[in-house]
């Protein structure tokens, strides 16, 4: 998404980092530079000039001035402006999801038809449900969560909410397209209350533009549910026109937060940094892949962190946490800590502990920028075809295979081939590759990491242990 931004971003930081001194002139033409960034990554003008005017405040100020290393000062002003800039001038809980209330606590979700609300709606529940609510920095736990669909135009919006729920694992009240969405929502508060749910989300109706009519129905609904949460879902796909559906909602609803889903996407992704600016409210979570479990709470230092190249490695370790089996990766670690023989049993576990992350592209685009541009070659999800495909050989080997790979001769390479749909030549360059990684473990074994870089011989070796499946490493 933040892609050509990230690039453009990171020219401009590896430039500011060169200088020695700050004058007038270079200041200037970085200031030139992030400008250029912003509007061509479709970052409304009013925001722009706002942004680029307190950079060069600060720049030109004393803080700057007396720095040591002013190059770096100015990365930092950059940084400090780009982070309040996504929300961080709010305060530092401004982006957590507030259910500060009598239970039930109210979610009502706002936006356009297609922005995403729907699917919002499921994934926001199964979050809450798995207990991924923070208040004031830490978890609440896990809660009792109903979701219902006020939607009665579009069709099947209601079936709609129903699978999705049933895949999440949440309770669904059923509604009908002949009910008035006031009745839906007064009959979900009154069951959400005898059953004793902590959470009630509403999913609302949404139109392809603006209308009267769809503002004075939500209006209504929110005068009548008090939510505690408004949250307005807005596709990050939209560009401009993103900025106008959110001053109208601004205008017609008091918003609590904004969701930015398709993060995913290749759209430029200025309208992040605009809705924000126009609303006045902070981003609280962001669609990071159409999986039901792609919700991210938004942080705005470390998407800042992202946009100037520098990576989001807290984000990237806390995904990790959550998919790793630490137990399984404790086990591999010991039996290489206790020089016990690492086989191709071993390996195809820890294949399934990377699948378990998820995308591997949003993996490479949360590290610094000089390795997710290995991001931008993996096409057409080059990293998890070459997954699929080495899991297929190792399934099609026997376990006492997969223990002994010595065994392996032709005739057990062709079996092989023939049951995971893959040539010989492919079986071979898998154990080839195997054969490396054991002599890595053994050399950490002897010597520890600085002498298995050695023996590797620096990162043209790395290279070769990516494979010939991995084009875009090469």
């Amino acid at each position: 998404m933040f892609e050509n931004l990230t690039q453009r971003m990171s020219r401009v930081v590896k430039t500011m980092r060169g200088q020695a001194r700050l004058t007038e002139s270079n200041t200037q033409e970085m200031l030139r530079e992030v400008r250029l960034a912003l509007l061509e990554a479709d970052v409304a003008l009013p925001v722009v000039r706002d942004f680029v005017a307190r950079v060069k405040e600060k720049a030109l100020g004393v803080e700057v001035a007396d720095s040591l290393n002013p190059g770096q000062a100015l990365v930092g002003v950059v940084h400090q402006e780009l982070t309040n800039l996504m929300g961080a001038d709010l305060g530092d809980n401004a982006s957590e999801l507030s259910l500060a209330a009598q239970p039930p606590a109210i979610i009502l979700m706002a936006g356009l038809q297609g922005a995403g609300k729907t699917t919002t709606t499921g994934k926001l529940a199964k979050w809450l449900s798995e207990g991924g609510h923070v208040q004031h920095g830490r978890k609440t736990g896990k809660k009792k969560v109903l979701v219902v669909s006020a939607d009665v135009y579009r069709p099947a919006a209601i079936e709609q909410l129903k699978t999705v729920a049933a895949q999440v694992g949440v309770e669904f009240l059923p509604s009908d397209p002949s009910q008035k969405p006031a009745d839906i929502a007064r009959n979900a508060l009154d069951h959400a209350k005898r059953h004793h749910f902590d959470v009630l989300i509403v999913d609302t109706a949404g139109r392809l533009g603006i209308d009267e009519e769809m503002m004075r129905e939500i209006r209504a609904l929110y005068d009548l549910l008090n939510p505690i949460e408004t949250l307005f879902v807005v596709d990050a796909m939209q560009g401009q026109d993103a900025v106008n559906v959110a001053k109208a909602f601004a205008d017609a609803l008091p918003l609590t937060g904004v969701v930015l889903t398709k993060l995913d996407g290749d759209a430029r992704g200025g309208a992040a940094l605009s809705v924000r600016h126009v609303t006045g409210k902070p981003l609280k979570f962001v669609g990071v892949s159409e999986k039901l479990d792609g919700l991210e709470p938004f942080h705005p230092e470390r998407m800042a962190q992202r946009v100037l190249g520098m990576g989001d490695i807290v984000s990237l370790v806390e995904q990790a946490q959550r998919n790793i089996d630490i137990a399984d990766a404790q086990k591999i670690t010991d039996k290489i800590k206790a020089g016990d023989k690492f086989d191709l049993n071993d390996f195809r576990d820890q294949l399934q502990q990377v699948k378990k992350l998820g995308d591997m592209g949003s993996l490479l685009e949360k590290l610094p920028a000089q390795f997710s541009q290995a991001a931008s070659q993996l096409q057409g999800g080059q990293a998890e075809q070459q997954l699929r495909r080495t899991e297929g050989i190792l399934n099609s080997m026997t376990p006492t295979e997969r223990a002994k790979p010595e065994l392996l001769k032709a005739s057990r390479k062709r079996r092989i081939a023939a049951g995971s749909g893959v040539s010989v030549q492919e079986v071979n360059r898998l154990l080839n590759q195997f054969e490396q990684m054991q002599g890595m473990m053994k050399q950490m074994k002897k010597g520890g990491m600085a002498k298995m870089m050695r023996g590797l011989g620096g990162m043209g070796a790395l290279k070769g242990l990516a494979g010939k499946g991995f084009k875009g490493f090469r």
